[in-house]
């Protein structure tokens, strides 16, 4: 069975790109969300197996979703995407309980990597 995944950005084109990505190498996108609030909607609707989050959107940040999204299922798997120059930010994430991280511009090779790395 494919794994399932939700992608978090607040760039519509970014979310295209994963996607993308995502669906050329077998995994199930499940839904989309372009911000944090949303992201925690849809992780309790739809149980995905992975999330790939950004870090910075507005309304609540990927820092705040992951933290909330963690609280919901301590073994919520989320990889956050930074922009290059986020170093401080990326470190708080993976405190937060973050996986892993992958910085944009995205690289095909480098996102499958991080998943499946994440989904063991």
């Amino acid at each position: 069975m494919a794994n399932r995944i939700l992608i978090v950005d607040d760039a519509a084109f970014m979310r295209m790109m994963i996607r993308d990505i995502l669906t050329k190498n077998g995994y199930e996108v499940v839904g989309e969300a372009n911000d944090g609030a949303q992201a925690i909607e849809k992780f309790k609707e739809l149980r995905p197996d992975l999330v790939t989050m950004d870090i910075t959107m507005p309304e609540m940040d990927g820092i705040h979703a992951l933290k909330e999204i963690k609280k919901l299922d301590g073994n919520a798997k989320v990889i956050m995407c930074s922009a290059m120059g986020q170093q401080a930010m990326v470190i708080d994430a993976i405190q937060a309980g973050a996986k892993d991280f992958i910085v944009k511009p995205f690289q095909a090779d480098r996102v499958i990597e991080a998943i499946k790395k994440t989904l063991g």
